[in-house]
């Protein structure tokens, strides 16, 4: 299989190349406050081996750019999808399936990128990744580099989670606390790359993360017996889970392994939901963000383009959930099928159960989960009620 680079905007292709990011010419009208312009998809080209059908390792492997020696020594990201059968008897959708990524090794869907740059910087002989997030992203690389053995530089908005802080600096990462959003963080951290270097992994920045972030797409199909589901619910903030999402798809596709691209659902906070705004309006604008959903809290959409462009071209849509909505489904997710999702994860959740009314029966619809419950336990204990009373014998309990 051979790999090359293609720009979503004007389609000219480049050859691989550590050093370069997005498309040349168009990011050369690259305007402040503004989503990426230019950005760079893995092309891939070539045949398939025989038995990439039937074996989800050998898919994987070949529609990725970077051979597997390269990889760090971890077991491979793949997420685990769950059929919650109370949901489908409650929700009479007997198809629903939930893509797990909180069981990755960082407990976040971010893995699935992260591991792909670590691999892409140590084949290009590079050991400093620098990165902004705002925690999951850091705290994956951060874990990933640390199998790794690589130098991880990690810019955090103050208002990150602790859980996230705190995970990424017990994998070791060098951590920058900005005084301001992820906006400002991730700006900080380019200029940090151009100053001091280092492979910058900036969601849809690096094309290998939206790269990385496929694969949930090509596990999905694996895991349902090599079929594309009918429906998928992503949580979105930057859009480059969404376009990764899409580009797993687009590759089975391409090589004839599934016959027509789901419906994605883009779901959106209500206070951060700049893709939405843009996909009714057909223009992105710049608001401040606030949401509950750390994850997917972003003024602006760094992969909006991209993911615009795939919505529009691919019939997909996007609604948007409140963050009481978000909490509610949290607590509904985790009561009714035991798994506990954050709330950029259950955000993906609020999205399917405002939807329901539209799902057919012999639908299959997937939800993606992105990160484990534990990571954000603030906002968790919004969505329930502790216990006050203290106990000291049976005859305590009332009722």
């Amino acid at each position: 299989m051979e790999f090359s680079y293609l720009c979503t905007e004007c389609g000219t292709s480049y050859e691989l190349n550590p050093a370069l990011t997005t498309c040349p010419s168009c990011s050369k009208s690259q305007k402040i406050d503004e989503p990426l312009k230019g950005v760079l998809e893995v092309q891939p080209q070539g045949t398939l081996p025989e038995n990439a059908a039937v074996d989800t390792e050998v898919l994987v492997q070949s529609l990725l750019p970077v051979p597997p020696e390269y990889f760090p020594p971890l077991p491979r990201v793949k997420g685990e999808l769950w059929k919650p059968e109370r949901l489908r008897e409650e929700l009479s959708i007997p198809g629903l399936y939930i893509m797990n990524d909180g069981s990755n090794p960082t407990g976040s869907f971010k893995d699935r990128a992260s591991v792909l740059v670590s691999a892409y910087a140590r084949q290009s002989g590079e050991n400093t990744i620098v990165l902004a997030s705002t925690g999951n992203a850091g705290s994956s690389m951060a874990g990933i580099g640390a199998a790794a053995g690589q130098k991880i530089i990690l810019f955090l908005p103050e208002t990150a989670p602790p859980a996230k802080m705190i995970q990424a600096l017990q994998y070791g990462a060098t951590v920058y606390k900005v005084a301001g959003n992820y906006d400002m963080a991730y700006d900080l951290s380019l200029d940090y790359s151009k100053l001091k270097g280092g492979m910058n992994r900036n969601t849809a920045w690096n094309p290998m993360t939206m790269e990385g972030k496929k694969t949930v797409s090509l596990d999905i199909f694996a895991q349902l017996g090599n079929k594309s589901p009918d429906r998928v619910f992503v949580p979105t903030g930057d859009g480059c889970i969404l376009g990764g999402v899409y580009k797993g798809f687009k590759d089975l596709l391409q090589f004839g392994l599934i016959k027509k691209m789901p419906r994605i659902t883009a779901v959106q906070a209500e206070g951060s939901n700049a893709l939405y705004r843009a996909w009714k309006s057909g223009s992105f604008d710049n608001q401040p963000s606030t949401t509950i959903a750390d994850s997917i809290s972003v003024d602006i959409p760094r992969n909006g383009y991209t993911a615009l462009k795939y919505l529009q071209n691919y019939d997909g849509d996007v609604v948007c959930v409140s963050d009481n909505e978000i909490i509610e489904a949290q607590a509904h997710l985790s009561s009714r099928s035991g798994l506990f999702t954050e709330p950029a994860g259950a955000t993906g959740w609020a999205g399917l159960l405002k939807c329901k009314k539209e799902i057919s029966v012999h639908e299959t619809v997937v939800v993606l989960a992105t990160g484990n419950g534990l990571k954000d336990t603030a906002t968790a204990l919004k969505g329930i009620k502790m216990p006050e009373q203290t106990i000291t014998s049976i005859e305590d309990i009332r009722g």
